[in-house]
């Protein structure tokens, strides 16, 4: 992987940690509704689906991340493979949001932009 590719890797591990906290754990602030849509009435009923949201997204994050670590210690392929399964999942994902929720387009276009971009130098370049 080159270099570029691996800092995009952990920024991108980076964004999907942080974006998972706030799902996990700040999803009930109110100035976060533009991201997460959920009124204040709604926060108990939906407590179940952003955590575990949040969590994957943490995990993911922690994946991206791992893959260039495994990359750099001599797993080469094995790191590859984790980054690249990282990138498809979110690139995925963010067209699903698109898809699923419109209001939210911007945040399905930040899901999907950095892994698609990852991919792209990785196959492509």
């Amino acid at each position: 992987m080159s270099v570029l590719v691996q800092v995009l890797a952990v920024i991108t591990g980076v964004v999907l940690i942080a974006v998972g906290l706030l799902e996990a754990f700040r999803y009930k602030d109110q100035r976060l509704h533009p991201i997460f849509l959920i009124k204040p009435e709604d926060t108990d009923a939906v407590r179940l689906w952003t955590v575990n949201v949040g969590f994957y997204n943490i995990v993911w994050g922690l994946f991206g991340i791992a893959g260039v670590v495994l990359a750099n210690s001599g797993e080469v392929t094995v790191g590859r493979t984790v980054v690249a399964m990282m990138c498809i999942a979110h690139a995925i994902l963010g067209m699903v949001l698109i898809i699923s929720e419109r209001r939210l387009w911007l945040s399905g276009i930040g899901q999907s932009f950095l892994p698609v971009v990852i991919l792209w130098l990785m196959f492509a370049g």
